[in-house]
């Protein structure tokens, strides 16, 4: 294969995809100096170790999840992140919020900015998880009645006035179809019960 013919292929290849990993372009059996020459001329954007973009690719306003579920693949969306995602709420993730395990080694990620919480519980990766597929990466992301409960959780760390707020939002949503049972029964999972139901019982 010539080098010009291998530009393009890579060309395609990233320009049909928001993101691409180095799986992807050895799958399509694309060397690697054909990826470096691609940096070095600016036709190609890499944002990370093994994660590329195309200047000119289509993106929606989920790379950041989408770049960081590209580069640590176990890791679950949650809290502030899983709640702007769900449209739930008024705050702002300034940093995109990961579950990752308590042995596991936080990634180096320099931008997006990241904030980790870690757990031991095995069920916390599959209970109230869905994957949404976004910019061409699978992403774990909490659903949006477990969300609401893991801010109660982590409360001190994302603040109580958002998880009022996130609580009293989600009760109120037609859109998501969380019933009190359905934040109960994530609470009781979370061992937050009793900080829960009150706020509840107050809004239903």
């Amino acid at each position: 294969m010539s080098d010009s013919t291998e530009q393009q292929r890579l060309r395609q290849l990233a320009l049909s995809r928001s993101l691409l990993r180095d799986s992807d372009i050895r799958e399509h059996g694309i060397s690697s100096t054909a990826v470096s020459r691609s940096v070095a001329r600016g036709e190609l954007e890499r944002l990370g170790c093994g994660l590329y973009r195309h200047p000119d690719a289509e993106w929606d306003e989920h790379l950041s999840l989408s770049e960081v579920a590209a580069r640590v693949p176990k890791a679950v969306i949650v809290l502030v992140s899983a709640l702007h995602f769900h449209q739930i709420g008024t705050h702002q993730a300034h940093s995109v919020w990961i579950q990752l395990r308590n042995n596991a080694v936080p990634p180096r990620i320099s931008y997006p900015p990241i904030e980790v919480v870690k757990t031991g519980i095995d069920e916390a990766f599959t209970a109230g998880v869905q994957i949404h597929r976004l910019n061409d990466i699978d992403v774990q992301i909490t659903t949006p009645a477990r969300t609401v409960v893991d801010c109660f959780k982590y409360r001190r760390r994302v603040g109580l006035d958002l998880c009022l707020e996130a609580l009293k939002d989600l009760v109120a949503s037609k859109q998501h179809h969380s019933t009190p049972s359905d934040i109960m029964e994530f609470a009781a999972f979370q061992r937050v019960s009793s900080v829960i139901q009150p706020y509840l019982e107050a809004l239903v």
